[in-house]
């Protein structure tokens, strides 16, 4: 299993908007390397859900529930299918991820611009725990 980050402005597509929907397509990725991320995940994969924006968070987590295929908005790019797995009952704030010394490797942290990123066991583990 491996354990991702993915990156919305809650004023384009939030949590609750996910939540609502309990499963949904990620696509209009456009950028080379968070595209190959996409195409490295695999069903049964967790996935944190961050908002990017104003508020700057991680909000809930979300399970890959298909695996890579075209982008319905373009078929040149990669889309997965994600669904609700649950809420944290406390949001992470970014600020909080900086000053957690053990997530300074966090490539979300190193590439603030990727909207699709990895996340090593031991990092999802220790954000699951700031998340109860």
């Amino acid at each position: 299993m491996k354990y991702w980050m993915v990156k919305s402005e809650p004023e384009s597509y939030s949590w609750d908007d996910f939540v609502a929907k309990k499963e949904d397509v990620w696509d209009g990725v456009r950028n080379y390397q968070a595209r190959n991320f996409l195409r490295e995940m695999h069903l049964g994969d967790l996935v944190f859900f961050y908002h990017s924006g104003k508020e700057k968070a991680i909000v809930g987590i979300a399970e890959v529930s298909q695996e890579q295929f075209p982008d319905p908005t373009d078929e040149a790019w990669t889309s997965v299918k994600l669904k609700v797995k649950k809420s944290l009952k406390n949001m992470i704030s970014l600020s909080a991820m900086k000053a957690e010394d053990r997530l300074s490797e966090l490539p979300m942290l190193k590439q603030s611009r990727l909207s699709v990123s990895p996340v090593s066991k031991d990092e999802f583990d220790l954000l699951l725990q700031m998340g109860s």
